[in-house]
Formats: C-alpha cells, sequence, structure tokens
C-alpha cells in the first residue's frame, strides 16, 4: 500500500472517470475545500461540468501524467479502470486506493476468493473453461444457474440465467466471444437484495451506512430502501460481514458490497465494488455523511463521517424515460406543494439529475431521494406518480 498521510483542504484531487459519481464526488468534496479535476474521454462529462476536466483516453499515458502533475491524491469513479494505468498513476502521484484492489474487485473468480479468504459466504461457483465444464458444472450446481464473464458487465450484461440443459451451449458460445474466463453462479433463491457501504481510510478507521434493500428491474437498480424491511440481526450482520471484507482487502475509500438474504436468513455476497454505489445515493439527503463526502475523506485520511440515518428514505432512479416527467414534476413544483387536506407532503423529493448529453431507454439520467416518514410513503409516491409505471417489480 502506498505511504500513509493526510491530504489537507485546499489540495487536489484527481478523479479517474467523469460521470455522475465523479460529479457527486467533486460537488461534496468542494464543501470542504478540496480541488478536482478529472481524467475522462467524453467531452462536457458530468464530473467535467463541475470541475476542471482533462479531455483524453483512458489509456494516454500523457494525459495521465497530466492528471498526477496536477493532483496531490488521485481516486477514481468505476472498477472497469484499466489496473496497468492504474498502477502507473501509483508511480506518478498518490494513489491510496492502490491497484491491487481494483486487480481483485474488477475479475469475478479474484474477487470470490478474496471474499472468501476474509471468511464471509458467497454463492456456491465452479470456474468454466470448455462447454464441457460448464455441462459438469451445471450438473453440480444445478438448474438454473448462472453463467457470467470474469471481467465487465454491469446492469445484468455479460451473464446468462441457464434454466435448461439445451442452453448450456448457446450459454458457452454466446458468452465466451468476450475473450475472458467464465464462471458458474449456483442460482440463490433470495428473499432481498441488500448492500452494503463501508468506507475505511489509510489509518485503519472503518464505519458502515445503513443497509438498503434493494429492488432491480431489469437487472438495473430501479429503487433502493432504508431502513430496509428486515430484522435488526440481519442488519447488524450485514454490516459486520461488510467491514470484515474492507479490513481483509484493505480497501481504502468506499466499498460497496452486495448481498442476497434467503428466507432462512442467509447472507451471501454477490459482487463488490470499490467506489461510491448507486444504492448509497439515499445518504445525499438521509445520512449525517454522504457516501461522497465519506469517500474524500477516507481517501484523504480524515476522520470519517457519521453515518447515522436521519430519515427513512426512498432513492429510485431516473433512467432515460423517465427524464421529461421528472423534469416537469420539477418545473411544476407539484410534489412539493401538498395539497387542501395535508398542506404538509408526506413525501419530500430531493432530485439530482446528472447533465448527460444523451438520454436514453435504461440509461442513468439521475435519481430522487424520497425523504418520508416510512418508507411505505416512499413507495406509494413511486406508484402515485405513474412516472415509473412500467417499472414496477
Amino acid at each position: 500500500m502506498s505511504e500513509v498521510k493526510v491530504i489537507a483542504p485546499g489540495s487536489t484531487i484527481g478523479i479517474l472517470g467523469g460521470g455522475q459519481l465523479g460529479r457527486m464526488m467533486a460537488l461534496a468534496g468542494t464543501n470542504l475545500g478540496y480541488r478536482f479535476v478529472t481524467l475522462e474521454p467524453t467531452p462536457d462529462s458530468p464530473c467535467g461540468q463541475v470541475t476542471d476536466q482533462i479531455t483524453a483516453s483512458y489509456s494516454d499515458k500523457l494525459a495521465a501524467r497530466e492528471l498526477a502533475s496536477r493532483s496531490d491524491v488521485i481516486t477514481y469513479e468505476f472498477e472497469n479502470v484499466d489496473s496497468e494505468v492504474a498502477a502507473l498513476l501509483e508511480d506518478l502521484s498518490y494513489v491510496p486506493q492502490g491497484s491491487r484492489l481494483l486487480y481483485t474487485t474488477q475479475h469475478r473468480i479474484r474477487e470470490k476468493k478474496a471474499i472468501e479468504a476474509a471468511g464471509v459466504p458467497v454463492a456456491p461457483y465452479r470456474e468454466i473453461r470448455s462447454v464441457e465444464e460448464l455441462r459438469e458444472a451445471v450438473e453440480n450446481l444445478g438448474i438454473p444457474s448462472v453463467l457470467k464473464t470474469a471481467m465487465g458487465g454491469y446492469d445484468g450484461k455479460g451473464q446468462w440465467v441457464i434454466r435448461s440443459a439445451e442452453e448450456i451451449t448457446e450459454a458457452y458460445e454466446t458468452l465466451s466471444k468476450a475473450g475472458t474466463e467464465l464462471v458458474l453462479e449456483k442460482f440463490i433463491r433470495f428473499d432481498k437484495e441488500l448492500s452494503v457501504v463501508a468506507a475505511r481510510s489509510p489509518r485503519g478507521e472503518i464505519k458502515t451506512f445503513p443497509v438498503a434493500e434493494n429492488i432491480h428491474v431489469d437487472n438495473i437498480l430501479h429503487a433502493s430502501i432504508v431502513p430496509a424491511r428486515i430484522d435488526d440481526s440481519i442488519q447488524e450482520e450485514a454490516e459486520r460481514l461488510a467491514a470484515r471484507i474492507a479490513e481483509s482487502l484493505e480497501a481504502v475509500g468506499l466499498l460497496a458490497v452486495e448481498l442476497f438474504l434467503t428466507e432462512n436468513g442467509e447472507l451471501y455476497v454477490n459482487e463488490l465494488a470499490p467506489r461510491p454505489h448507486n444504492s448509497g445515493h439515499y445518504t445525499m439527503e438521509a445520512c449525517k455523511t454522504s457516501q461522497f463526502e465519506q469517500h474524500v475523506r477516507a481517501i484523504c485520511n480524515l476522520p470519517l463521517g457519521d453515518t447515522s440515518l436521519l430519515s427513512p428514505v426512498v432513492m429510485v432512479n431516473v433512467l432515460g424515460e423517465h427524464l421529461d416527467e421528472v423534469v416537469q414534476g420539477l418545473l411544476s413544483g407539484a410534489w412539493i406543494q401538498g395539497n387542501d387536506h395535508d398542506p404538509a407532503p408526506a413525501v419530500v423529493p430531493k432530485v439530482h439529475l446528472y447533465g448527460k448529453s444523451g438520454s436514453a431507454a435504461k440509461r442513468k439520467m439521475g435519481h430522487i431521494n424520497l425523504l418520508c416518514d416510512n418508507v411505505q410513503e416512499g413507495m406509494n409516491f413511486i406508484q402515485q406518480t405513474k412516472i415509473w409505471r412500467n417499472q414496477q417489480k
């Protein structure tokens, strides 16, 4: 790991990646007095709209050197960064997250082995190198089972749920075109999908945010519900597992841990993400410290902030197909006016739009944090506005 030091306010934080996570990180860190610069190939990126941008490919070594020369500390906002680029930046600047965690988490097999080494359960799996191995693994793990590429893929891409033996050859031939290893996972019949965002600083301090209960539609996160509708014992265990993984991997910054909860109360880790996470967006208004401020605090080795929940909240994603109606709701003020019978609205929507240049169906364009007295009110708001009428599970 890189040397341990404190990066004081007034310093410049370099961000590898210019998407919405970098944007919200920069907005939170600016309040603490930090400056930012991002390296991103897309002009006028969401992050570049609020901070300086170096417009160049991630593999551009001259651009990497410029980022390093302008930054006192460097972080990344998505995990599919080339770990070799991160290693180069380690040589040129201070990257407290390092490249080792990237190397681990961007490869599903390495990630699963690291989670197991931390003493945390994952779904049973098999490494797949041939269609014959896949047939044998399906026989062992059962149907349905999930074939995934070891690298790449997000929001459900790069995976195939095998529901019959007749699909095995097609699934293997399709996913093997990605040119990476494959892994077959036992299909976990879960009761809920959960996630925990943990933060760890170079000094070894660890704090976890409250567990989010996540609802996915078409393999894309639709809503995160906090507090999660689970027993306190499950909440405590999920946070404990997340902290254990962060400690075992010597993570710096944020580590999002996605879990499956079965009907009999078992928890299995599904995936990790070494960065701010979509399911942690609720923290922006609902917690004493947001995940984005916490990430800045962690990589700069400041004391970590209080993660206590201030209000029940439902975070709902705004995809391309929802954007126009969300903007109209924002412009009209209808969401904040209440009515004659109840002048104080039961739900207070906090809108976050990312400034992306092109809107497309299924593309994440923003999110709304629905602050409420109880999470059912937030879920009712989603249903009653009808903006997400085609997104109900």
